[in-house]
């Protein structure tokens, strides 16, 4: 019989993260922690206030499947007992991680991929002024930037980082942030800028413009794109998408999610919430395909989980079975 723990553990964040919908100095887990008396497997989320969801919600959701858990409920099962989110997404991942150590196999192995490789990871510039985002970019070191912007000094926000770090690789993440009349000016100045993809520029269901407009950068649906069953209508208006685990509902969905979006013509991009590498470790396998990884949410703490993933600068080495499967 396997036994079901939930546990809500809090991170405090490095400074301040900021994007266009607000601040936060503490990153909230949910823990799933799945035991058959030997072997123990875990998975964590994040509850997302922007899709509905709460920290207590989720963890009594997760804690309400424990009687059917024990009676016999197994992961197959999960995917249509549960919808995507958070709670499935603890859930799945830790009933991947207690086969894997079951079967002394790596979940990768379970999975039938091959073993995972180092990735390279974006690293996040929280929402800031101009010179302070600019500061940072320079400070980091990193090749590969996301900037979190969605303010009306965007532009000069952009100008200001080019000039600090000429020569890393830009990515920009709007978050819902940019109105329509400014559309087109911002895409054309992430153009100018040599940014190479633009995530969410729109609010989810009021981005028909995308479809209507010329895209001088390839543009990405974030809180457009949820699980598989959403992706064929966003072929019009977007040319990636951002696979992300806490949206899928777990690791299960989100290989699927992959597979079928480069199968559909989308670039792929695999991301995270704010969390630790508990909950990142899952998603290193499902980045192995990607364009663009975007997993540095251990990066942003001031303090993770041990064991945790090995980061080399902005390679992420994938995880250790001491940490997840």
């Amino acid at each position: 019989m396997i036994r079901l723990v939930v546990t809500v553990d809090c991170y405090r964040i490095a400074g301040t993260f900021t994007i266009s919908r607000g601040s936060k100095r503490e990153a909230v887990v949910v823990t799933a922690h799945l035991t058959d008396g030997i072997h123990e497997g875990r998975g964590e989320c994040v509850p997302y206030a922007r899709y509905g969801e709460t920290v207590d919600g989720v963890a009594e959701l997760v804690r309400s499947l424990e009687p059917e858990i024990a009676a016999g409920l197994d992961r197959a099962a999960l995917q249509k007992r549960l919808p995507p989110g958070a709670a499935r997404n603890a859930l799945d991942c830790a009933f991947w991680d207690l086969e894997a150590k079951r079967a002394g196999l790596r979940v990768s192995a379970l999975a039938g991929l091959p073993l995972p490789l180092p990735i390279v990871t974006a690293f996040t510039l929280s929402l800031d002024t101009p010179e302070a985002m600019a500061a940072a970019a320079a400070a980091s070191g990193r090749p590969l930037l996301k900037l979190k912007l969605g303010g009306p000094e965007d532009l000069a926000r952009l100008a200001a980082i080019r000039a600090a770090v000429p020569q890393a690789r830009l990515i920009v993440d709007a978050n819902e942030g940019w109105a329509e009349a400014d559309l087109e000016r911002n895409l054309a100045a992430c153009a100018a800028f040599g940014v190479e993809l633009v995530e969410q520029p729109l609010p989810a269901g009021h981005d028909g413009l995308l479809g209507r407009i010329a895209r001088p950068v390839p543009v990405c649906a974030d809180e457009s794109a949820h699980d598989c069953a959403g992706l064929a209508a966003l072929k019009d208006r977007y040319d990636a998408v951002n696979v992300k685990l806490d949206k899928a509902g777990g690791l299960t969905e989100a290989l699927s999610m992959v597979d079928l979006a480069h199968r559909q013509g989308f670039s792929v991009m695999v991301g995270c919430m704010l969390a630790t590498s508990l909950a990142m470790a899952p998603a290193v396998l499902a980045a192995q395909t990607a364009q663009v990884v975007d997993l540095d949410g251990p990066l942003l703490l001031a303090q993770d989980r041990a064991p945790g993933l090995r980061y080399d600068g902005s390679r992420v080495h994938p995880p250790e079975p001491e940490l997840w499967g």
